[in-house]
């Protein structure tokens, strides 16, 4: 049964938030930086601004570790997103409504002046294909002129739903493995040929950066 009402909307996302905080408390983090200025927790305090990519099955662990106003967060404009964007905005993300599917041209342009802070981005939501980079990101990079990180994320044990991403929850006390290739930088001028070979760089260094965290976390 799907959820419409909107105060039951807002009843979700305020038990979800409150979850992934109690949840999140118990989780022990280990992260490797390629160049650790891509560190979001050292890039907010330099003031260095990043698009920041995470595939739309591990986004628990952001969610959770790196939930300030100044990451804006783009959701898709579909009925579940709704329900999304009430959890993520009460743990403290800035968030912009669209996606690749729907609404995305308008988001793309919000996202694009928005420029006082980091930007966050699921490549492959909000429909998949699982772990595919959609070229949004690439034209994002190159009209913004922010490098992406697009970082690898894995938990040791967790449940996985029966969704189209396979998407993660964590168990209590879970071990959690960040691993975040050097960032993808897009010229301005990028045309439709840079663009695509953007993407697939993107693609390319997300997709062993998981395998390496998915690894990684099963030898802590």
């Amino acid at each position: 049964m799907k959820i419409q009402h909107p105060l039951l909307i807002q009843a979700v996302g305020c038990v979800g938030s409150q979850m992934i905080r109690s949840l999140g408390r118990t989780w022990d983090f280990h992260f490797r930086y390629e160049d650790p200025a891509a560190d979001p927790e050292v890039a907010r305090r330099s003031g260095q601004r990043y698009i920041y990519a995470f595939f739309h099955e591990v986004m628990l662990f952001p969610a959770y570790y790196w939930n300030w106003p100044t990451m804006h967060i783009l959701i898709s404009d579909h009925r579940d997103g709704e329900m999304i964007t009430q959890v993520v905005k009460r743990l403290g993300f800035g968030v912009v409504r669209g996606s690749s599917t729907r609404g995305g041209a308008r988001a793309l342009r919000e996202m694009t002046g928005r420029i006082d802070g980091n930007l966050c981005v699921t490549p492959d939501g909000p429909r998949g294909p699982r772990r595919h980079v959609h070229q949004g990101i690439a034209y994002l990079a190159s009209r913004t002129g922010l490098p992406v990180v697009g970082t690898g994320l894995a938990f040791k044990d967790a449940w996985r739903a029966k969704s189209w991403d396979r998407f993660c929850i964590p168990k209590p006390g879970s071990k959690a493995a960040a691993v975040t290739p050097a960032p993808v930088i897009i010229a301005p001028d990028a045309d439709r040929e840079a663009l695509e070979a953007g993407r697939l760089e993107i693609e390319r260094r997300m997709q062993a950066a998981m395998v390496e965290a998915e690894a990684w976390v099963e030898m802590l």
